[in-house]
């Protein structure tokens, strides 16, 4: 059987064959409702997820299951269109893959983007969320992606977490949001298995242990970038109010159009991030 760096060179191979004399520097993952921004992306090449040796394919309606390599507001970079999840039935080293690869790639700044619940009161649908720090709770529980044997080739045995969203990068979201008048807050990201919305004590108690935003994908993928060197940022867009007081079944219909209608906005924050990087 290949070892995880074998498997991860396989992808890089075929990927890297694909690119031709492309070196991106910048990825970025396209969560739920939010995989238009990779049309916007000129030059663009694009490769299935079916395609890549290791890759596993999204099951899920709004992710497209494509990579695809271009220029966006100046730079060149490597989109994700679309997810696969723990949900799934996948495994976090599954779902966690793709970002090992872009390491390999040469990729040094990730950016994920994904739809989310606003457990915070003063979130509204549509609004942005740079995500501040998470709280990974099927990781806490056992189901994180670095447990077993440590490649020390890919990143350390304990890898710190403190810092594992750049403040820098962060700070550059807000100011950029605040420029083009966007609504923009900080918070903290809560991720939880899925596939079903939360019950109205669950979303009570997330918010007790400090959440602000619910979902069910982003901290894998954090911890295995921060355990790869990445820098990271993280922004989510609320698709729907959660706060467990009485508001509205979520759907995931809901949660897709109000990614699309809020992708617009995404889509102009990134590509003013991307020019200032």
């Amino acid at each position: 059987m290949d070892s995880l760096s074998e498997k991860i060179e396989q992808a890089r191979a075929f990927v890297g064959s694909k690119l031709g004399a492309r070196q991106p520097k910048v990825a970025i993952v396209l969560g739920s409702g939010l995989g238009d921004l990779a049309d916007e992306l000129s030059e663009a090449v694009a490769v299935s997820y079916s395609e890549i040796p290791g890759f596993v394919s999204s099951t899920v309606k709004g992710h497209a299951g494509r990579l695809v390599a271009g220029k966006l507001a100046g730079q060149e970079i490597i989109a994700m269109q679309g997810r696969v999840h723990f949900y799934e039935g996948y495994g976090m080293q599954q779902i966690t893959f793709p970002v090992r690869v872009l390491k390999a790639l040469g990729i040094e700044t990730l950016l994920l983007t994904n739809a989310a619940g606003g457990m915070n009161p003063a979130y509204r649908p549509g609004d942005l969320m740079g995500i501040s720090d998470h709280i990974f709770m099927p990781g806490l529980a056992g189901n994180n992606p670095l447990i077993g044997p440590n490649d020390d080739t890919l990143g350390p045995r304990f890898p710190a977490l403190l810092n594992c969203y750049n403040p820098n990068l962060l700070d550059l979201a807000s100011q950029e949001a605040q420029s083009l008048g966007l609504t923009f807050h900080r918070g903290i990201y809560v991720m939880v298995s899925g596939p079903f919305f939360e019950s109205k004590a669950e979303l009570r108690y997330l918010r007790q242990i400090g959440g602000d935003a619910v979902g069910m994908s982003t901290a894998p993928e954090t911890v295995v970038a921060a355990h790869s060197g990445l820098r990271v940022l993280g922004i989510s867009t609320i698709t729907n109010t959660a706060t467990g007081e009485g508001e509205a079944e979520a759907n995931h219909e809901e949660v897709l159009a109000v990614g699309r209608e809020a992708g617009p906005r995404l889509a102009k924050l990134v590509k003013a991030i991307l020019a200032k990087l």
